[in-house]
């Protein structure tokens, strides 16, 4: 944890964040869309997370991209973030985590691991997260939000966590971590039901719709598509 100076000349503790935003999926439960370019608010979902994740300051952001890589990328390139693509993206989350926790670059003293379909996350949210992770018990590795008892998203672990995962096989990611390691595992209890929202099937698009009054739209490009 580095420190910076204050306006007033003193040192405070910062916090190094860096974040993963998975967007490799295809889409498949959605006629084969890219569902992270869904709009609300005539915002693609994908753009509202990296608004998100830059106004809670994470310092550094990795975008992994696999199918739609072509469709997605021009909606990230306008954010200072690190593009990379996973070349085997039917290989599952796993591989798409562990290519972007091998992206990050930065001196890290924790890892923000979001997915690209959670229409409502936003800068707040993020920052309430990152304030518990401060707060942890002690020994904690991973912080995990939970809404009513059900593990939610984004997840947040420490950079040591980050290189255990990376010397691990490729079938370790976070969820395997966790369940070897469950006593170093903490739970973000909060009635946020933002961190459980996320979007896989038209009946989630159906269901966003009728709790929340807003509607999900494909762009035009898309909307027609199968």
């Amino acid at each position: 944890m580095g420190c910076i100076l204050k306006g007033g000349g003193g040192l405070y503790s910062r916090l190094a964040v860096g974040a993963v935003l998975l967007a490799a999926g295809a889409g498949s439960r959605l006629g084969g869309r890219p569902k992270c370019l869904l709009e609300l608010g005539g915002v693609p979902l994908i753009r509202r997370q990296l608004i998100a994740l830059s106004g809670a300051g994470v310092d550094e952001v990795v975008v992994v991209l696999g199918h739609h890589a072509e469709l997605i990328e021009p909606q990230v390139q306008s954010f200072p973030v690190t593009v990379v693509r996973n070349p085997q993206p039917d290989d599952g989350q796993v591989s798409s985590l562990r290519i972007g926790l091998a992206a990050l670059t930065g001196k890290l003293d924790a890892v923000l691991v979001a997915l690209a379909d959670q229409p409502l996350i936003n800068a707040q949210d993020i920052t309430s997260l990152i304030g518990a992770w401060k707060k942890r018990a002690a020994g904690s590795e991973v912080l995990v939000p939970q809404v009513g008892g059900e593990p939610g998203n984004p997840v947040m672990f420490s950079a040591e966590v980050r290189e255990q995962i990376l010397a691990g096989g490729a079938s370790i990611g976070c969820r395997q971590w966790r369940t070897a390691h469950p006593q170093a595992v903490a739970y973000f209890d909060t009635d946020n039901r933002r961190f459980k929202v996320d979007v896989d099937t038209p009946e989630d698009i159906a269901n966003f719709e009728r709790d929340t009054g807003h509607r999900l739209r494909w762009p035009a490009a898309l909307e027609q598509a199968a």
